[in-house]
């Protein structure tokens, strides 16, 4: 009726994993340039000829990865009287930079071993079709790292400008990651959302969004059963097989 008040448009945040979310590592060059980053670093800086399939790496943040993989090569650590600290994280910061350094000289292979998902793209187009939908990252990988398959894959796109997001480069927990992207966000974006989520197909992935506030979507596209990622869950988190279905992702988000 005229002169009543029309209610506004949901506002929604969503925020992505990267790695077994919305892309896919296949063949013998499996993911190659991000796993030759790290060995470069671990060579450059500690001398050690080592790969990250020596630990089991997924869920984990590229900092959590360096430190454990080269905790598992030798690098010593200690316990000090209020943290515990090592080697490998004193020198994170020159690890972090010669990976980016590599991945910056050989960033046309950035598409080798990687493919996008079944449905990924389509979700993508329909969500950034939405003026009221937000879409950036939430993932374990250096920021430019993560940008950069984003770019190379073809779907960066889709993502709202400015680029935001939570990554590896910001904190070595990912429980961190989903409220680093929120703020970013809201700074970015003033006035708010009516609905926070964050999609990711690890169980790490599945509490990092519940302790930043956001609907956990959990998909079965990684390593991780449907099982394993409830389980994860505090209580609420929502597990689909992929993302196949866009309509439905979306009916979920309410819009």
């Amino acid at each position: 009726m005229e002169g009543e008040s029309r209610p506004s448009k949901k506002r929604v945040l969503v925020t992505f994993d990267v790695d077994g979310t919305l892309i896919h590592s296949s063949g013998p060059a499996s993911n190659r340039l991000h796993r030759r980053a790290f060995s470069h670093a671990f060579l450059d800086v500690f001398g050690i000829e080592g790969t990250i399939d020596a630990i089991q790496h997924h869920g984990q943040t590229d900092p959590g990865v360096i430190v454990n993989t080269l905790v598992h090569y030798g690098i010593p650590s200690e316990v000090g009287s209020f943290h515990t600290w090592d080697v490998a994280t004193e020198k994170l910061p020159v690890l972090k930079s010669r990976m980016i350094e590599y991945v910056r000289e050989h960033a046309k292979d950035v598409g080798e071993g990687l493919e996008v998902l079944p449905g990924v793209d389509f979700l993508l187009q329909a969500l950034s079709s939405n003026e009221n939908v937000a879409i950036g990252l939430v993932t374990g990988n250096l920021e430019e790292i993560g940008w950069l398959k984003m770019e190379g894959l073809g779907i960066k796109k889709y993502f709202t400008v400015p680029n935001f997001g939570g990554f590896g480069s910001d904190h070595i927990d990912r429980g961190h990651l989903v409220k680093i992207a929120a703020d970013r966000a809201e700074k970015l974006f003033p006035g708010g959302f009516d609905l926070r989520v964050h999609v990711g197909d690890t169980p790490n992935d599945i509490k990092a969004a519940e302790f930043g506030g956001a609907l956990a979507v959990g998909v079965c596209t990684g390593i991780f059963s449907k099982v394993e990622l409830e389980q994860a869950s505090s209580g609420g988190a929502v597990v689909l097989a992929d993302l196949r279905d866009g309509g439905s992702f979306m009916s979920l988000l309410g819009i």
